[in-house]
């Protein structure tokens, strides 16, 4: 687990972030704030104990901002930045998704993230890795309540197996704050028969092993 000082963040720059394909949220009102609850479900398939963090301030609160829809507005848990305004975070999944939205519930006034960038399957990103070009990013606006909805393009975030999301700046304050993370999308389970038949072929044959050591057995006997 990566925080604190601990991720050489104190070495990355902060300029030449390129902001194109930047995206307004949108909030379809026709929708009951129940059923979009549904829609936002794709935290269950996030493999929790994996995600990583870097530059917060408590080691593993980033975990509490991917939480049920009736818990977003809960204060009490969330995650901050520690040496200065950016978090990176880093989200392996239990099974390929195909992102559609995002949600992002942010700090108070200026500690709310103002910029949002995207990356598919790009394990163990860093802050200097986070310089390179995203799949989207999006300008974010305060949301306190979960209104806002920042949709993919879904083309571009097609098996995503994993998902980092860089939080660059907030709108002015030394550190960011973030309560809740929503993510909604078309979740598959991972095939492994593959993997199940390379294991068992490469693996020794007892019968074979038997036979053998029984031949030495007579051979020595004789």
């Amino acid at each position: 687990m990566a925080g604190n000082g601990g991720n050489g963040h104190g070495g990355h720059g902060h300029g030449g972030h390129g902001h194109g394909g930047c995206c307004s949220g949108e909030h379809d009102a026709d929708v009951p704030d129940s059923e979009r609850g549904n829609l936002f479900s794709l935290y269950q398939k996030i493999d929790i104990e994996k995600v990583q963090c870097l530059n917060e301030a408590t080691d593993g609160s980033c975990r509490h901002v991917f939480k049920p829809w009736d818990q977003k507005l809960d204060k009490t848990k969330f995650v901050q930045s520690d040496v200065d305004e950016e978090l990176l975070f880093n989200i392996p999944f239990t099974g390929s998704v195909k992102l559609k939205g995002i949600i992002v519930i942010g700090g108070e006034d200026e500690m709310h993230p103002s910029i949002m960038k995207l990356y598919k399957n790009r394990p163990q990103m860093t802050f200097d890795d986070a310089n390179s070009e995203a799949e989207q990013v999006f300008e974010l606006s305060h949301d306190y309540n979960g209104d806002l909805e920042y949709a993919t393009k879904i083309a571009r975030f097609n098996s995503v197996t994993y998902l980092s999301i860089h939080f660059p700046k907030n709108f002015g304050a030394e550190t960011t704050r973030i309560y809740y993370i929503g993510l909604k999308g078309d979740f598959t389970e991972m095939k492994r028969h593959e993997v199940t038949v390379a294991t068992y072929e490469a693996r020794a044959n007892p019968a074979d092993h038997k036979t053998k050591l029984f031949d030495n057995a007579i051979h020595e006997i004789q």
